[in-house]
């Protein structure tokens, strides 16, 4: 090897090492506006097309505190993959503990989004990899497709009303892996009587989240999630 492919090679890694320590700007403001919560309740309406499995549309509240802290008050069992709601905000809000790196852009609606990959650099994270979506102009997730150890590959698909702001979505449509996801233990026997093979070969599932009356920073005391 010579003197000056040395170099070069001495040069790329240095600046590797600099990039992969530096979050990438817009998804530093994504993240900077979704801190801005430390807190909220919401109304949400759930409705899920899950494939062996009938179950009616469901109300519940959900009640959100910032990091992690996340909990469903429902009457009847609600569908609801947790990861959309505080395992990734969680895991962005720690930028020390991926790499972020942007790797093209893409037309969603009149939206050019830019895709942003985040790659753990730590193998005892849940998340093995994530892509979002995002608006630039805006600074909020339009999409996001996250690849986690216990749950298989999650897509989800946001929509932005009056809380905009502060990075809080009026519906979630999340996109499931079926063989992958975890079902509550009550759904387990109770399969859809009237399914046939073609739903039983279905590999995708569907959750839609309409979410409503969001109460964001009035204050929720750490026991509220104990109980």
């Amino acid at each position: 090897m010579n003197t000056r492919t040395f170099s070069l090679l001495t040069a790329f890694f240095m600046l590797f090492s600099v990039y992969s320590q530096t979050t990438n700007p817009l998804l530093s403001s994504v993240i900077n506006k979704m801190k801005k919560v430390n807190d909220y309740s919401a109304n949400v309406t759930i409705k899920a097309d899950v494939p062996m499995i009938k179950v009616q549309a469901v109300n519940a509240k959900i009640y959100f505190k910032k990091e992690n802290k996340f909990k469903v008050v429902s009457k009847s069992i609600a569908i609801l993959p947790k990861q959309g709601f505080t395992e990734v905000n969680s895991f962005l809000f720690h930028p020390k503990k991926y790499i972020s790196v942007e790797t093209g852009s893409q037309m969603i609606g009149n939206i050019n989004t830019k895709i942003i990959t985040i790659i753990p650099n730590e193998n005892t994270n849940n998340i093995v990899l994530a892509k979002l979506w995002l608006d630039p102009i805006n600074k909020l997730i339009i999409e996001s497709e996250v690849t986690t150890r216990n749950s298989g590959t999650l897509k989800a698909k946001y929509s932005y009303g009056i809380n905009k702001n502060f990075g809080l979505p009026s519906s979630i449509l999340f996109i499931v892996d079926v063989k992958s996801f975890k079902m509550p233990k009550s759904f387990s026997s109770n399969p859809h009587k009237g399914s046939s093979k073609k739903m039983n070969n279905k590999k995708q599932g569907k959750i839609l989240l309409s979410i409503a009356n969001y109460q964001i920073n009035k204050g929720i005391s750490d026991s509220f999630f104990k109980k």
